[in-house]
């Protein structure tokens, strides 16, 4: 064999091995990109502000959160301090304007369908004073809101405060939207103002 010759075959013998090289290095690349990373940030907000509107384009609820961090791998997105508040129909469309219901949390996670929302920590419910309508506040810790049908509900102890008027129970369901509905229980008491 003549010297030629033998570089033509070590030239075809280093573009085989390269291409090998690439070709694995391309599928190690892939499987590398398709593998998402074990519960990292997707993306992050400081001063969360998000508005949702009802069909005739007034107000109907709104989320803010100090900071919110979303997962790419479960897609929850957790928030730091949030408040929801819930308007109700009397409190866009009539000039009585009743106060809406205002929820506040220690945290809170948010679903990826956005539809359930787990307040954790001391939970405060308020609705202020209004037309026809007297103060309430509610506290509790780790509830859980469905967010299309304005219902929450926690296993953990309540405690409803309504001027001079204190009731407490453990267990709640609460369908904040009209009617309102608030059910403590079980081991309820009550101190009432006569």
């Amino acid at each position: 064999m003549k010297l030629s010759e033998h570089k033509t075959f070590v030239f075809w013998a280093g573009v085989a091995l390269l291409s090998w090289i690439l070709l694995n290095f391309n599928d190690l690349n892939e499987i590398i990109r398709s593998t998402p990373m074990a519960h990292s940030p997707d993306y992050f907000s400081n001063g969360y502000n998000k508005w949702e509107m009802n069909e005739d384009g007034l107000p109907n609820s709104q989320l803010f959160a100090d900071k919110i961090i979303r997962y790419s791998d479960d897609r929850e997105t957790h928030l730091d301090n949030p408040v929801y508040v819930s308007f109700t129909e009397k409190s866009v469309k009539t000039a009585s304007k009743s106060p809406p219901w205002i929820i506040r949390a220690e945290s809170g996670l948010l679903s990826a369908d956005t539809k359930h929302l787990q307040l954790k920590g001391h939970v405060i419910i308020d609705k202020a004073k209004g037309p026809g309508v007297r103060a309430v506040q509610i506290r509790t810790t780790n509830l859980k809101v469905e967010l299309d049908t304005r219902n929450a509900e926690t296993d953990q102890a309540a405690e409803l405060i309504s001027a001079a008027n204190r009731t407490t129970g453990i267990g709640m369901k609460f369908a904040f939207k009209s009617p309102v509905r608030l059910q403590l229980l079980s081991h309820v008491k009550g101190k009432y103002e006569k």
